[in-house]
């Protein structure tokens, strides 16, 4: 019986899991989301999210108990450099899983794991929903109008200017 057994062996050797693990940990530093089944979703959460918290501390023990396990120079450099630099506030949940629904060949869980300061539509919405703080239309339409008009005036000033600056380049080249 497997009572309190929670680990989960993805019908795997320990050496294949491990590598596999190893290289999805690397593909995840690398592109900041990777698309792939929920159960290596979770496990590979519980294998990287020690090593991201290890890669604050920026020693170059650290740096060697990261590299046995991910064998990576590239994943280990920007895990270090850009990564830890980025989550260094946060006290844990560098990961987050998001399911997308199942897949077309065998009706696997899908989702994608992603690193949670790394969302860039999530950031792009936020900014978004900040900016916007329209009440009316009919302000709006006032507002297009007084854009307009100085847009008008600006492109009348513009060609004025050009003559004189012309003037004023032969008059120094006369001197």
């Amino acid at each position: 019986m497997r009572h309190n057994k929670k680990f989960n062996h993805l019908g795997r050797t320990a050496s294949h899991r491990g590598a596999m693990l190893a290289n999805m940990a690397c593909s995840l530093i690398k592109h900041k989301r990777i698309t792939t089944t929920v159960a290596k979703a979770k496990a590979l959460k519980k294998y990287i999210e020690p090593l991201i918290t290890k890669s604050k501390d920026d020693t170059t023990n650290s740096r060697r108990v990261v590299f046995s396990n991910l064998q990576d120079k590239v994943a280990v450099t920007e895990l270090f450099k850009e990564i830890s630099v980025k989550v260094a506030d946060r006290p844990g949940g560098y990961t987050r899983v998001i399911k997308t629904g199942k897949r077309l060949g065998d009706n696997a869980d899908m989702c994608f794991i992603e690193l949670v300061d790394y969302d860039e539509n999530m950031m792009k919405e936020s900014t978004k929903k900040s900016t916007r703080t329209r009440r009316s239309k009919k302000a709006t339409k006032a507002e297009d109008a007084a854009v307009a008009t100085e847009d008008a005036q600006v492109v009348e000033e513009t060609p004025a200017e050009e003559p004189a600056k012309e003037e004023a380049q032969e008059d120094a080249k006369a001197e």
